[in-house]
């Protein structure tokens, strides 16, 4: 990617994605297509208790793109940006996450020990900018690394995919993220495709832990598509159109009931719940 074309410099995060931009989010099938698929990586590198709902950060979280596979995972999670226009989307998609409007380089204004895990797709990038005489890159990162060490507990794990500019870029990240506490460093799948070479910088927060490997480490790139792919078994999203996949009366069940232990107001089941409508002509 050409540095004049990179988003971030551009203009800030909270001007770029503007209503425009948001809708592009919303309505783009290949963009949520990609957004699910790097995702359902991060989460993978979360090593998350399998079968266990989890409560999770989603740092950048934008119109709710990736919440909606947190969602589908079963995990209750927070999505903290600074667009509001983003965050706007993620309303009018009724997204089951809660949304916080802030400024990842302000920290983080959660309670200590308040996540299981973090993820955060494409964003990390933008704090390596100083769009105001007051930002400087190291203490936002600082900052930022710092408060969210605290709100995770002990063990956890943070999972960031991000578009680095060069390995100076990468070399800032990595050594606050440090500083902060955290151990770990940088996955990366598919290093010798130009297309599909995706970095994940996976962070442990108070607990030392085994560097996953990256994927097509091995392989030869001359088959690889210019996503990141992952095992063929797993759903893909398709045809999204700005909500979640309806997987029939048992899926409407368990969200119904997701709902319900968030403590909001969900309608009785009934037998006509998930029963499909005759059209109407």
């Amino acid at each position: 990617m050409a540095s004049g074309r990179r988003p971030e410099h551009m203009a800030p995060p909270e001007m770029f994605y503007n209503q425009e931009e948001a809708k592009k989010y919303s309505q783009n099938s290949r963009m949520m297509e990609i957004q699910s698929q790097m995702s359902e990586r991060a989460v993978e590198l979360l090593n998350l208790p399998e079968g266990q709902p989890c409560f999770l950060l989603d740092v950048g979280c934008g119109s709710g793109l990736s919440g909606d596979f947190l969602s589908e995972e079963g995990h209750v999670w927070v999505g903290v940006d600074i667009s509001t226009a983003m965050l706007d989307v993620a309303l009018d998609r009724e997204v089951e996450g809660d949304l916080v409007l802030g400024d990842m380089g302000q920290g983080m204004p959660f309670k200590a020990g308040t996540f299981d895990g973090c993820i955060s797709i494409s964003a990390l990038q933008w704090l390596c900018n100083a769009d105001k005489k007051s930002h400087s890159p190291p203490r936002r990162l600082h900052v930022f690394f710092s408060s969210l060490y605290s709100s995770l507990s002990r063990g956890g794990r943070a999972v960031f995919q991000l578009y680095p500019e060069n390995s100076e870029q990468l070399e800032l990240i990595t050594s606050q993220a440090m500083r902060a506490g955290f151990s770990g460093g940088m996955v990366v799948d598919y290093p010798n495709s130009s297309k599909a070479k995706k970095f994940f910088l996976c962070l442990f927060a108070g607990a030392s832990g085994v560097l996953p490997k990256g994927l097509g480490g091995e392989a030869s790139d001359r088959n690889v598509p210019d996503q990141v792919q992952f095992s063929g078994q797993r759903t893909r999203f398709k045809n999204l159109k700005g909500r979640s996949l309806k997987k029939g009366k048992d899926w409407i069940l368990d969200k119904k009931e997701r709902r319900r232990r968030q403590g909001r107001e969900v309608r009785a089941d009934t037998k006509y719940t998930a029963r499909q409508r005759r059209p109407r002509f």
